[in-house]
């Protein structure tokens, strides 16, 4: 995921003679065409190969043969969604390279999920991240957690596949609804069609095309203005390179520990536990490669960050030696990108196209992920659990009309989008608001073993209301102030999500005439802060009512969705310490066990009793020590 800054709802165009109206030329709409045509074409090759002997697992989970290269590339375009290729930039153009910052927290976002969330799902064999809430909980918790992801996706893709498209038809006079339902359509046969092979290797094309699109604008933006050290230079000299800000403030939207350690939440938030994500792991051939694609996507990720930085401090370079028309400076701020591309790139004929393709390529991965990643839970949460006896031919044709639902339902949420006005921004927003709380669901369950099913729901239910008292509150003070609502700080997983991206979080003014206070001082948390805040609040809200509610006694916790974060913390301290723990001696033996005995520590259920023998070890049968029965020690110790 690169997060963006998804800014104020684009505003329509003001007539102004100084603006020369950017018009596509003939070699221009055959690129854009080339990308969509090759989008169906890669969709119908894996939908009709092998068409009829297709099972609900090659579907949904491309059969768990996929390699690691092209899981990474789709796990990065699943989130780079066009909210992103046009907001990072223009954040750069108006705040400096601040930003940049975030980079540092992609090496635990992604760390963490490959050594914790990954074993833990790839283990557990299962093709819904929501089944892991089963298994760990009940039913009634997976169907919370499941209705609370489709609710988030379901505002988001109407979102991601409207905005971007409002934004070029205001800059180019590319028809709006042509574009969407274009993208809408190609997106829904090809997704619906392969599944989820199709939609891995169509974002590793898009993501290819979003890369040599944002390459161009870097290449002939720096040439025009004589190169990347001018570029440099200039943003010196005009204070937009920043250094690292230290203050510790968690109400100031950019400093160094928000970008870098607030945002580790918020990519725990997309690359943990979204199943857009998760699927993905679990459709690698191996845990081993599944592990190697979250490590593959961190330099991938930090590319992509730096070249939307760079197209910024270009924009910003070029604009000093080319001042903005009226109608240019008067542009929502996600228009700036466009508005630069197309002064940029006017009289280069196919090199317009080429951006637009690479915008439109951010939209396609991220719907095409919306889509695929609904209609897995919706099958394997919502119908199969009810429907198990069904074939594996009707359950393969039930999930490609389900796919084929929510991408009508997308092209209707884009109408609605379209209707929403400043509520748009609310839309926004909520996507950042649902995926701290489903982090803390999950975080609750593996690290806390004596969090019980009513603690979960009532944790989530808590995170949810203080997501959105936090989150819609922001955005009515801003609103009720008179300050413009800008910048939207937004992140793309995809939903993101992301989904994408995926545009996550709240509206936060970028300046403030005077010092807020009381509840708006609170509402004017950094949104980077939002995932880490609201996962808190359901962790420490579901073990307050699992505790007393009595916790897991009487029930049996399955020591496969466990992480064993006790021990493992116990273990780092000196020797002489770890002596006069009274769980030491217990510690010990399961240890040597597990050394001594690896079979016994596969993915079976222990019981009670360290000596049970475990279930079949699964084909890859190595020892598996992060989800060793001293999960035991955990829950009497607790």
């Amino acid at each position: 995921m690169s997060v963006g800054v998804s800014t104020a709802t684009p505003l329509p165009p003001t007539s102004d003679t100084n603006v020369v109206t950017s018009t596509f030329s003939l070699v221009d709409y055959v690129v854009f065409a080339l990308l969509l045509v090759l989008s169906l074409a890669i969709g119908l090759y894996h939908a009709y190969r092998g068409w009829g002997r297709h099972s609900i697992g090659q579907l949904l989970l491309a059969d768990r043969k996929m390699g690691c290269l092209p899981v990474a590339l789709s796990l990065l375009a699943t989130f780079q969604s066009a909210v992103a290729i046009l907001g990072v930039p223009s954040e750069i153009y108006r705040f400096g390279t601040q930003y940049w910052f975030l980079g540092c927290c992609y090496f635990l976002g992604l760390l963490i999920p490959a050594h914790v969330f990954i074993p833990i799902f790839y283990r557990l064999h299962i093709t819904s991240a929501y089944e892991y809430l089963e298994l760990r909980f009940n039913k009634a918790v997976r169907v919370c957690g499941t209705v609370t992801f489709i609710f988030q996706m379901v505002i988001y893709m109407g979102v991601v596949l409207y905005a971007p498209s409002l934004a070029l038809n205001a800059v180019t006079g590319f028809d709006l609804w042509l574009s969407v339902l274009t993208l809408g359509i190609v997106c829904t046969i090809y997704t619906a069609l392969g599944g989820l092979k199709a939609v891995i290797w169509t974002d590793v094309f898009q993501t290819l095309v979003m890369f040599l699109g944002q390459l161009a604008v870097i290449i002939v933006g720096s040439a025009k203005v004589g190169g990347l050290g001018h570029v440099w230079e200039v943003a010196s000299q005009h204070g937009l390179i920043s250094g690292i800000e230290l203050d510790p403030d968690p109400f100031v939207r950019h400093t160094f520990w928000t970008l870098a350690f607030g945002g580790v939440f918020m990519m725990l938030s997309l690359y943990g536990v979204n199943q857009a994500q998760v699927q993905r792991y679990l459709s690698s051939r191996t845990e081993k490669a599944a592990v190697l694609s979250c490590y593959a996507v961190f330099p991938c990720q930090q590319v992509s960050l730096s070249m939307g930085c760079l197209i910024g401090l270009v924009m910003f370079t070029y604009y000093q030696e080319y001042p903005m028309s009226t109608q240019q400076s008067q542009a929502a701020p996600d228009q700036f990108v466009l508005y630069f591309v197309m002064d940029l790139l006017r009289g280069l004929p196919g090199l317009p196209g080429l951006f637009v393709a690479c915008l439109f390529s951010g939209s396609l991965s991220t719907i095409s992920s919306a889509f695929n990643s609904l209609a897995t839970v919706t099958m394997e949460d919502l119908i199969r659990p009810w429907f198990p006896h069904f074939s594996e031919v009707r359950a393969t044709m039930l999930s490609r009309i389900i796919a084929f639902g929510y991408g009508l339902l997308c092209l209707g949420m884009a109408y609605i989008s379209s209707q929403m006005g400043p509520v748009l921004q609310a839309a926004i927003s909520i996507f950042g608001m649902v995926g701290g709380p489903l982090l803390g669901l999950f975080c609750l369950g593996m690290f806390f073993p004596c969090a019980n099913p009513p603690g979960a729901i009532v944790g989530l239910l808590a995170g949810l209301i203080m997501a959105f008292w936090i989150g819609i509150g922001s955005i009515v003070t801003s609103m009720g102030s008179g300050r413009a609502p800008s910048p939207t700080n937004g992140s793309s997983f995809s939903l993101s999500s992301n989904l994408t991206a995926v545009t996550m979080a709240t509206l936060m003014p970028s300046t403030a005439a005077s010092k807020p206070t009381g509840l708006q001082r609170l509402y004017s948390l950094s949104y980077l802060w939002y995932s880490a805040h609201n996962s808190t609040t359901v962790i420490v809200v579901g073990l307050a009512v699992s505790l007393l509610s009595g916790g897991m006694r009487g029930r049996t916790v399955d020591p496969r969705t466990i992480y064993p974060v006790l021990p493992k913390l116990l273990a780092l301290l000196p020797v002489s310490c770890q002596k006069r723990l009274p769980c030491r001696a217990c510690s010990q033996d399961v240890s040597s066990e597990a050394t001594m005995f690896p079979e016994k520590m596969s993915n079976g259920m222990l019981r009670g009793s360290r000596d049970q023998e475990a279930m079949a070890v699964p084909e890859e049968g190595p020892a598996q020590p992060g989800i060793s029965p001293t999960f035991i020690l955990q829950e009497t110790s607790l």
